[in-house]
């Protein structure tokens, strides 16, 4: 295989490229994770003091900042007392891989250590239902709106410019407004996730509804279709398989909003999880909850892909073509 294939233009890759090239973008940060973690020389600004010496508030186990520790060594030999003795290590905020993944392991496994946590499967599903709830609610009011702004310049106009100003107040800035409203449950954080995505969701679909080919428009007018007819034989199927991976794409805008979306009212789900994890600085916890929410969320994404393909089967013979 010539190294200029890989970056011939306008060229794409064969299947056995794309899967190498697809592993190695989950490889690639894995191992510089790896190196900072197990390669003492490249970044590890901490001392994890294994002897104490003659320093009386060193504790094993205890971490302690490289300038400190060196300068307690120099203290004691100058003193003629016990030195010190410690090894490199990183900040407790950067756990190493193998600790994550028994974090990840144990969490799902062994029963929360305080009467007040959850266990992380149930701190998940309730940020699922506020995530599936949330965009459900969007995509039922904001397709349809989408769909007539890109189709008739009289709704364009009649939703787009205050959706345009809207999109760019902050979901978070009505958070208290949610709770007051809605009380202090589900209902303001569904309501966040709901703003964070609707307004943006309008403006995506109403721009891949005006992409459509124009001369299917004429085609079926010449044929002698009507207003609606043309909204919903012609507009709406020529745009499905877009508007299918728009809907994808903006259900990953509604896990951006989750974190932000569950600190307002009653603490719950996965950001409580983490908060909590990270108040008894389990850092370890927290990097494991993290990089679960992105298994879900790319799973749901392959999933979904998948479901796209088997109910979309001609925009295959499309890219064949």
């Amino acid at each position: 295989m010539k190294l200029s294939n890989l970056f011939a233009v306008g060229k794409k890759l064969d299947t056995n490229q794309r899967i190498t090239v697809s592993v190695l973008s989950f490889v690639l940060p894995i191992l510089i994770w790896s190196l900072l973690s197990y390669v003492p020389f490249i970044w590890h600004p901490k001392v994890e003091i294994s002897h104490t010496g003659d320093v009386v508030y060193f504790k094993q186990g205890m971490l302690i900042d490289r300038e400190i520790f060196d300068k307690e060594v120099e203290t004691a030999i100058a003193a003629s007392k016990e030195i010190p003795q410690g090894r490199p290590a990183n900040p407790i905020y950067l756990p190493a891989p193998h600790e994550v993944v028994i974090a990840l392991y144990t969490a799902f496994t062994a029963e929360p250590q305080r009467r007040n946590e959850k266990w992380l499967h149930e701190s998940l599903w309730d940020s699922i239902q506020v995530i599936f709830l949330g965009f459900i609610l969007s995509s039922l009011i904001g397709v349809p709106l989408g769909i007539l702004a890109g189709t008739y310049d009289f709704f364009s106009k009649l939703f787009e410019p205050f959706i345009e100003f809207f999109r760019y107040l902050p979901a978070p800035a009505f958070g208290a407004l949610a709770v007051a409203v809605l009380g202090i449950y589900d209902a303001p954080k569904i309501a966040i996730i709901f703003i964070g995505t609707f307004f943006q969701q309008v403006l995506v679909v109403s721009n891949t509804t005006r992409k459509l080919d124009p001369l299917l428009l004429e085609a079926a007018m010449t044929l002698g279709a009507k207003k609606l007819s043309l909204l919903f034989r012609v507009v709406i199927p020529g745009i499905i398989t877009h508007l299918y991976k728009d809907l994808r794409l903006l259900l990953g805008w509604a896990w951006t909003y989750l974190i932000v979306a569950e600190l307002i009212g009653t603490s719950s789900g996965i950001t409580w999880f983490i908060t909590q994890q990270a108040r008894y600085k389990n850092f370890d916890n927290v990097f494991a909850a993290i990089i679960i929410i992105g298994i879900i969320g790319l799973t749901t994404d392959l999933i979904l892909a998948a479901l796209g393909k088997k109910m979309f089967i001609w925009e295959k013979d499309t890219a064949k073509a």
